[in-house]
Order: structure tokens, then sequence, then C-alpha cells
């Protein structure tokens, strides 16, 4: 019997071959200065236009949505211009590709941004670390997050504006979809969560008001480029970089039911992906989808076994693999075929050139 991994399936319209998708993986391989896509991101994507789909790494939306060293962005001509390279040579490959928009919130820091703070639903302080270049040494390391500055009232409608400019400026790129990065602690998921969000307006505290935020990005990006184009990113069960909030499961339901009203083209649900994290629970898991009709695309730690057991179940539509795609640009076929993946070289993840990046060999020519 033929695994349903490899089964035929539809995103946004558009038909998959089967349901394995490239998970988004920050890089840092973006060009310098200007954080612009380039002809080596092109090649990297290309390689792995075998998935359903790919989502490239997160990329920001703004200059203050910038959290990493070297990742790109999708606000600048020239942002756009690098990033139609890479959608053009994946879909000349057959592939399929949705760009992640990105805002970092407080998961950054002050030399990102001229030495000003990171901005945040609220001046919270929380454990959290990001990967920087030191510009003296050109070396790469994690460095802690300072306490961020409180977004005011009349900014927030800024942002939401640069998500919507973001979300034409993937479409003018080529991209066949955007997806919104609401997980991992970064600027949606913290106006979620009580724990990063104590505001005292329309923004903060009921569950209707930490809802706001996302609700108007949403409806921005997908008024903007169609809501079948249009996925988000959810991450349940975090509860590391301040994040463990007691209310996040029946708020992230409540946004479920608003984005199956709307008709958005995927929820991408992020599973805790380090050894001891919490597991998805098979009653969230049932939850979630008697809410939402559409694709769902589930991620963390899946080998193709869980991956049938999930897509078995109905809990899913499609699987996503981020760190074997790393050292296995063709996983696809290796996964239909029995062949034995790759290990990725750990010190090539972030930052660099070709080596632990576009090096890797294939199996067989595509």
């Amino acid at each position: 019997m033929t695994s349903i991994l490899f089964r035929p399936a539809e995103i946004a319209g558009l038909e998959t071959l089967h349901r394995i998708v490239m998970a988004p993986m920050t890089r840092a391989r973006s060009s310098q200065p200007g954080d612009t896509p380039n002809s080596m991101n092109a090649s990297y994507y290309a390689q792995r236009a075998s998935a359903a789909f790919i989502v490239t790494e997160a990329t920001q939306i703004s200059p203050q949505g910038k959290g990493y060293s070297f990742t790109p962005g999708i606000y600048s001509a020239e942002q756009v211009a690098g990033w139609r390279e890479t959608t053009e040579a994946v879909h000349a490959q057959g592939g399929r590709i949705f760009l992640q928009l990105w805002h970092v919130g407080r998961m950054s820091h002050p030399d990102f941004h001229d030495g000003a703070l990171p901005v945040a639903p609220s001046a919270v302080p929380f454990e959290g670390q990001i990967w920087k270049v030191d510009p003296a040494t050109g070396e790469g390391a994690m460095v802690d997050c300072p306490t961020p500055r409180a977004l005011e009232h009349g900014e927030i409608a800024g942002i939401v504006e640069d998500y919507r400019k973001a979300a034409r400026n993937a479409i003018e790129a080529g991209f066949d979809g955007v997806e919104i990065h609401a997980a991992n602690g970064y600027l949606i998921d913290q106006f979620l969560r009580t724990t990063s969000n104590v505001r005292d307006d329309e923004y903060g505290g009921s569950r209707a008001n930490r809802l706001r935020f996302m609700k108007e990005v949403v409806v921005a990006v997908a008024s903007e480029i169609g809501a079948y184009r249009t996925g988000i990113r959810f991450a349940p069960f975090l509860t590391a970089r301040g994040m463990d909030c007691p209310d996040i499961l029946p708020t992230l339901l409540e946004a479920t039911e608003y984005l199956q009203s709307l008709g958005i083209g995927y929820l991408h649900l992020v599973e805790a992906d380090w050894d001891d994290a919490p597991q998805f629970t098979e009653s969230f898991r049932r939850d979630i989808r008697s809410r939402f009709k559409g694709s769902i695309v589930v991620a963390g730690l899946y080998d193709q076994v869980k991956a049938d057991q999930v897509l078995e179940k109905g809990y899913a539509d499609f699987v996503a693999f981020g760190r074997p795609f790393v050292a296995n640009p063709d996983l696809p076929y290796r996964l239909e075929h029995g062949v034995d993946l790759a290990d990725f070289d750990p010190a090539t993840l972030f930052g660099g050139g070709e080596k632990g990046y576009t090096d890797y060999p294939t199996r067989r020519n595509r």
C-alpha cells in the first residue's frame, strides 16, 4: 500500500505530487549590505524544489522586523528582485514556494536598530537569544536580547501595513503565496500570550484583545493577495523565550475558528523539536481539526512512520521537514525509496557560503 505521504494533494489551488513540505529554516546567507537574496539562495531552494512546496526562511517585513544577522528582507526593490531569482529557479524545476513573513518583535538586539531597543507589545523582561555576527571579528554567536520597548498604540497600524506591503512584494517577486510567522515567540506570538502582552488598551488583556493584532495582520495580507494564498504558523506548546502562557491553547483555538471563517490557505503547526519538550496532545489535534477544514501542515521531528500516522488520522494534510532537507536536497525521493539520509554539518547552519548550503549531493538527477 502506498504511504499516504506520497499521495497527491492540493495547496492554494496548486496540485502537489506528495505531502512532504520543506519547513522554514533560517540560514543567514543574504548579501550585505541590504539583506538581499542572491543567486546562492536561488540555487539552494531550486535544489529542494521536489518538496510538495517550500516555505522559505523567515523574511523580515521591515528593518524594524529584523532580529538575526544576514536574514533576508522583502521590503526593498533590491530584495524583491533578489527573491525573484529564487522563485524563477524553483518554478523552473517544477516547484512551489511560499515566503514566510517575519517581524521578530522583542527577539532582537539594538545593534540591528542603530542602538534603539527592539519593540514588543509590552516592555517585559525575558530570556531569549538571537544569532548575531560581531562586525569586528566576523564571528557569529548567540547573544542575549534586552528588555524591549513597548509599542505605542499609534505604531501598530504601521506594522500591519508593513505586512500588507510585504505580501504584495512577495507576489510581485513570484511567490505562490505567503506564510505569516505567528510562532516561536516572535511579534504576533508576543501579542497572543499573557506572559508577553500586558497592555491595557484594545490590544491587550482579554483574549479578544490579544487576538486583535493577529486578525488585523491576516486580514491585511489576505485582502492584498487572496486568502487562499495566505498561510499562518503557530507554536501552541512553546514555553521557551518567556512564552509559557496558561491561556495560549484556547486562544489559538479561537484564532483557528476565525482563520476558518476567512478561508485562508493553510494552518502550519510547529511542534516542539527538543527532546524534553511538551508533546502535542491528541485532544488538541482533534480540537484544531474540528475547527479548521482547510489544509493543516505539521512540523517537528517527524519521520516517515510518524508522518503517516498523523496523516492517516486526518490531523494533518502535509508534513513539513526541516533539518533533514539541509543535507538531503532530494528528501522526498530518499524517503519514498528508502535511501539512508545524510547528516548535516551543524557548524554551517548559520552564515557562510556554499559549504554546508548548496554542496550536499543528491541521489538522483531530477
